[in-house]
């Protein structure tokens, strides 16, 4: 099969900091010529890959100081795009509703999967006049705010199968992984792990646009006694880093879609403790490979049933549902729905929905 991944040109592929989208376009790729299907990667020039790459701009945006319009190149890149459609049986956006206006009006086969938040009042109208471009959701929780958007398939995030793996280690501390801002709420997990009488080691980043926050709000927390803040750390470190959890807390505030740094810690047999809210209760199985809460009292009460969980339980869950080929096989049967569907009634109409 001929396939197009167009990816955004915020980060290289994979990222070279942070940046959960190209990681994911990046191991879905790299499946996908392991697969043996002729893919080709439209990304930053200083992207890596075994597909063939064609470089839309030298660098990535976030470390290209001299692009001050990042609109402006995705539209050439769309365009760019559109004018090769020939060659190609399939097309995988991964730019939200920006390729919408100009792909409808081609007809090769293409599908946008859909990574952010959906919930935003300015959604709807998008996805009221693009209702016939099919999309995919990387939950059924990200569906909920635009029920009537043309979804094609729900299908959840996968990483590779050895990229992160149980270490031995004895479980002695909470976890907080990932991104320091309002909505992750490490300020809960902070509160969370005092309460519970543990430490609590952070491993995260500060953005540039939450450093205001960390400042006023976050970084006097990161003084008791019982934190510990060690910053970004990269996948290299994250094995030993999560196999040392006794659990990861997740208390997130927003509708996250997915949510990695869930899988990344099943995948080290590491439980998580997450906020009832947006994908988490389809990642997270209660009471199998961590526990869904309500608040930080049943937070610090899912703590005290954590030598229920098997650890290797876990990472078995993870390899049956969360694995990067499992993700690349669920596009592909999706593709080749779309290829059908398309060649005998020259439109594609959802019939099938995979979570």
């Amino acid at each position: 099969m001929r396939i197009a991944q167009i990816s955004p040109l915020t980060e290289a592929v994979p990222p070279k900091l942070y940046g959960g989208t190209e990681r994911v376009i990046s191991w879905l790729t790299e499946e996908l010529v392991a697969l043996g299907h002729e893919v080709t990667l439209f990304a930053s020039g200083d992207s890596s890959t075994s597909a063939k790459l064609e470089a839309m701009w030298p660098k990535a945006l976030r470390l290209d100081g001299s692009v001050r319009d990042p609109y402006s190149l995705h539209m050439m890149m769309i365009e760019r795009v559109r004018r090769r459609t020939e060659e190609f049986d399939i097309m995988h956006f991964h730019l939200d509703y920006y390729p919408f206006s100009v792909m409808m009006r081609q007809s090769v086969p293409f599908v946008t999967t859909l990574h952010g938040r959906l919930d935003l009042p300015e959604h709807q109208p998008v996805f009221e006049t693009f209702s016939s471009v099919p999309v995919v959701s990387i939950s059924n929780a990200q569906r909920r705010p635009i029920p009537k958007a043309n979804w094609a398939a729900t299908i959840h995030h996968g990483l590779p199968k050895n990229l992160l793996r149980p270490q031995p280690a004895k479980p002695s501390y909470l976890a907080f992984l990932g991104r320091i801002s309002p909505e992750k709420r490490v300020d809960r997990a902070i509160r969370i792990a005092e309460r519970a009488g543990l430490p609590l080691k952070v491993a995260a980043k500060i953005d540039r646009a939450d450093a205001d926050y960390y400042k006023d709000e976050i970084e006097p927390l990161m003084n008791m006694p019982h934190v510990d803040f060690i910053g970004e750390i990269t996948d290299a470190q994250k094995p030993d880093f999560l196999s040392g959890a006794l659990a990861l807390l997740v208390p997130i505030d927003w509708p996250e879609p997915f949510g990695l740094v869930m899988i990344e810690a099943l995948a080290c047999g590491t439980p998580v403790i997450a906020y009832n809210r947006g994908s988490v209760p389809e990642i997270i199985e209660d009471g199998l490979t961590g526990f869904v809460v309500e608040d930080e009292t049943s937070a610090v009460g899912a703590i005290n049933h954590l030598p229920q969980i098997s650890r290797e339980a876990v990472r078995k869950r993870f390899e049956e549902r969360f694995t990067s080929m499992r993700m690349a096989q669920d596009y592909l049967s999706l593709y080749r729905d779309m290829i059908s569907s398309q060649s005998s009634s020259g439109v594609y109409r959802p019939h099938l929905v995979r979570a």
